[in-house]
């Protein structure tokens, strides 16, 4: 796979400042051998939804592949922070030599399960913290924003329009391959289509209409150059008066007579529901039932949802900024935390204790399973083990719900599924990325086929539950007695 993401600078440097000078610390204390586990996880889904779309390994995995620091880099961690040769000398030499366990990109996740796990040296594990939390971070919450999206449109084509929103050039193409991911149909951004295979696709602006003498001559010069793919903008003046007359006009003077059809409209302002219901009535009137009628403008799940229930007859959306900044919800929690650590060659699982509950962490190097219902293939719950436990499936299985630890819950006729994927083994990597048409479909079979449709409200959604084995809860609950104690 061709290098996008660090072709051209060192991400490697894009960190904390506290990630070097604890990694400086952990090397002077003679920790750099131990190892670490560390789990990257978020507390809520955005929007108060039912669940998210995870997304963003495969930028992951090519940054951990390029990990290294140059010469320029050495010499600036030198100057700014004075750190001794033997450090920099390390720093020098930097590969990522560690494991990396994470979900496959396009599952559906849900708060307080690991999406990625670190196993590794704990200065290597330390040094990715920034970048790990920021392409996660970002592509799942446009990932999981688009997802809402593409439902409410209910089978309609949904364009990611949002480019000169975002909040960066990154973001702007980054965004529309998560968006694409998350059930978008096409993009705006050519370098998005170039670089990640997003469809583009466009086709004028309002200045391409002001820039001819009248709207009816912009038509035309149009439909001249793209008699194949002809989609006017029909409100740079009237929509009703003159926007949808000069496109009929122009289909049935310039493409009918020579064999084209008009593919669409686009409005992009005004009272949508009320305008496509007019424009169709007049393109219908003319026998062009085949013209789709595009909308965009501020376009988000609940304006979509209110206009096809007010039976707007449209047939597609371009949605834009409230798609690539995800505006409702503009920022995705998901943290970084240590799990475990080595000592005398075992794991001590550690744990992050808070006055808020919801801040707690889950401690120990933990495996993440799935059960799904052998009766309806829909999925039941999800379930925190610790790494050597396994789940029978053909036992009946007992968990314990955190929220209600008196309450021991019991599963019967069930498949266990094992979400995490080991990517990295000894800083090789040894997963087969998919691509990205493969991502889309694994997205849309979770949503179709294993999610209950309760949990894909809008509003109020169904809470899937993350359970704990019996061991796992123990273990937590006795971290969590000692710090009581203060032992």
């Amino acid at each position: 796979m061709e290098n996008k993401i660090n072709k051209n600078r060192n991400l490697s440097m894009l960190m904390d400042a506290y990630e070097i000078t604890m990694s400086y610390v952990y090397f002077k204390q003679g920790m750099k051998d131990t190892k670490a586990v560390f789990d990257c996880f978020y507390r809520s889904n955005p929007d108060n939804g039912g669940y998210c779309i995870m997304a963003g390994l495969e930028q992951l995995v090519d940054y951990i592949q390029n990990m290294h620091f140059t010469a320029a880099d050495i010499k600036y961690f030198k100057e700014r922070f004075g750190f001794d040769q033997d450090f920099l000398d390390y720093l020098s030499n930097f590969k990522f030599t560690g494991s990396i366990f994470a979900v496959p990109e396009g599952t559906v996740v849900y708060p307080n399960t690991p999406i990625v796990s670190v196993e590794a040296n704990i200065i290597e594990a330390q040094l990715m913290e920034t970048m790990i939390l920021l392409t996660i971070n970002h592509q799942t919450l446009i990932a999981t924003k688009a997802s809402r999206i593409s439902r409410a449109a209910a089978g309609r084509t949904v364009m990611e329009f949002g480019a000169r929103r975002a909040h960066s050039y990154d973001a702007a193409v980054i965004g529309a391959r998560a968006a694409y991911i998350g059930g978008v149909d096409a993009t705006a951004t050519v370098l998005a289509d170039q670089a990640y295979n997003v469809p583009a696709t466009g086709t004028m602006a309002h200045s391409f209409i002001q820039a001819f003498e009248n709207e009816y001559e912009a038509f035309k010069a149009y439909a001249e150059i793209y008699p194949d793919n002809c989609s006017f903008l029909i409100d740079t003046y009237d929509v009703l008066k003159s926007g949808v007359l000069n496109a009929i006009r122009v289909a049935k003077e310039i493409l009918e007579p020579n064999g084209h059809r008009l593919k669409s409209i686009r409005l992009d302002s005004g009272d949508l529901a009320y305008l496509s219901k007019q424009v169709r009535k007049l393109l219908d009137e003319n026998h062009m039932q085949d013209c789709k009628i595009i909308v965009s403008n501020s376009m988000d799940e609940y304006l979509i949802e209110s206009l096809l229930l007010q039976k707007a007859p449209i047939d597609s959306f371009g949605v834009g900024e409230r798609l690539i900044t995800s505006k409702s919800t503009p920022v995705f929690g998901g943290v970084y935390k240590l799990v475990a650590i080595e000592k005398n060659g075992e794991y001590i699982p550690k744990i992050k204790k808070s006055e808020n509950v919801e801040k707690i962490t889950n401690p120990g190097f933990k495996r993440l399973w799935r059960l799904y219902s052998r009766d309806t293939g829909k999925s039941v719950c999800d379930v925190l083990t610790t790494r050597d436990e396994e789940i029978n499936e053909t036992k009946d299985y007992w968990f314990i719900d955190p929220s209600k630890p008196w309450k021991k819950m019991l599963t019967r006729d069930f498949k266990a599924i094992e979400l995490q994927h080991q990517i990295f083994k000894n800083g090789n990597l040894i997963y087969e990325l998919p691509d990205i048409e493969s991502i889309r479909k694994y997205v849309r079979k979770q949503l179709d086929d294993e999610l209950w449709v309760e949990e894909l409200r809008f509003v109020n959604p169904h809470v899937h539950f993350v359970n704990h084995s019996a061991e796992q809860y123990q273990i937590k609950m006795q971290l969590l007695d000692d710090e009581a104690r203060g032992s």
